[in-house]
């Protein structure tokens, strides 16, 4: 750690703006897992989403705060990122440690709240029919699910969607699905320790005195003063 007034500054700043561009990073992992998982109400990528967002704003403040060495606003800044660590730790953990069994659970949750059209989206991209098993092929009576007429033609273009179907979307997506939770899990976890180094950062540096704001001295010389 830096022991100067501004090594401590300018290694605060640069920490900074590294929050900056990691909180950019977590709202695209985040957009990321949720595109994969098709999974639109999934609280612990919507709170990613929310971290990123957050450590943006924060950092923005660290950065005020580091350049004019005000401490309130340091202050603040360490209190708010220790909050956030602790938020950001525990869903780091909670994505590393879901189970594919729970990870099929939430997508098969988002599948059925998921409009239509991006039922079909997902069947086009991935050349898979329905999510653990293939709807009719003219789509259900209901409406809940689109048809697999066209995309069983991609599957089968010889056989015929007849007597051939693409496999289920849970199947295709299920790599996806892990890899997305993995990922997110592993770059909150990593930078969340990075966290508690800019607090310590922050506590060094608002406990040093600015050598451009000298502190305040007696008029008078202490000899003129009569006892």
């Amino acid at each position: 750690m830096c022991g100067g007034f501004t090594c401590s500054k300018n290694a605060l700043i640069a920490l900074n703006i590294l929050y900056v561009l990691f909180g950019f990073l977590l709202i695209g992992v985040g957009v990321y897992s949720r595109a994969a998982s098709i999974v639109t109400n999934l609280p612990i990528i919507g709170g990613i989403l929310v971290c990123g967002v957050i450590l943006i704003l924060i950092s923005v403040l660290g950065l005020i705060g580091a350049n004019k060495h005000h401490q309130v606003m340091l202050f603040f800044y360490m209190i708010i990122l220790f909050l956030l660590f602790l938020v950001q730790f525990s869903i780091a953990c909670s994505c590393l440690a879901v189970s594919s069994d729970r990870q099929q659970q939430f997508a098969k949750q988002g599948w059925s709240l998921a409009p239509i059209e991006l039922k079909k989206e997902v069947q086009d991209k991935f050349l898979c029919c329905g999510f653990n098993a293939s709807t009719p092929l003219h789509g259900d009576d209901d409406g809940s699910h689109p048809s697999c007429q066209q995309v069983n033609q991609v599957c089968c273009p010889a056989i015929g969607p007849t007597d051939c179907q693409c496999p289920p979307c849970s199947v295709k997506l299920e790599n996806n699905i892990d890899y997305a939770f993995r990922l997110t899990g592993s770059i909150g976890l990593f930078f969340s320790f990075t966290e508690i180094i800019a607090i310590f950062l922050t506590r060094h540096y608002r406990n040093l005195q600015d050598p451009d704001h000298l502190p305040a001295r007696a008029i008078f010389p202490h000899s003129n003063y009569v006892y």
